[in-house]
């Protein structure tokens, strides 16, 4: 029983770009691109709200699809709130379970109250499956 369990800690990505909901669409797309992230976190307007989530694929749908300016779309207007998030210390089986059933691929991680990095499926299989000692 010597088998440790892995956590979305373990596998997570570190980067992440937090924007405020008034960003425009198209100052969210460059700062995705500069970042190279798929996902921004949109910040909370106070203590008691909650953090949101916006794909680029949330953009595709919502702004490029319904021919809607990117300058003049805020980000606010298209993002997935409250953003379903993970405990970093969830185990990696349980995130992917949870990713299914709500049929996402990512999250962000959340600590006290704070965003401390993403995860998803990609981190999952590629960070979180084989480890290097698996032989």
């Amino acid at each position: 029983m010597g088998h440790k369990a892995i956590c979305v800690r373990d596998v997570m990505a570190n980067s992440y770009v937090m924007v405020d909901g008034l960003t425009t669409v198209k100052e969210g797309i460059l700062l995705a691109k500069k970042h190279q992230v798929k996902a921004l976190v949109v910040n909370k307007r106070h203590e008691h709200d909650e953090f949101g989530l916006v794909l680029m694929n949330d953009i595709a749908k919502k702004v490029l699809a319904q021919n809607r300016a990117t300058t003049r779309t805020n980000i606010y207007e298209i993002m997935t709130k409250p953003a379903l998030s993970v405990s970093p210390d969830m185990e990696l089986k349980y995130c992917a379970r949870l990713f299914e059933r709500f049929g996402i691929s990512r999250a962000p991680v959340i600590e006290s109250g704070e965003v401390i990095g993403m995860v998803s499926y990609n981190n999952i299989v590629l960070n979180g499956m084989v480890t290097d000692d698996d032989g």
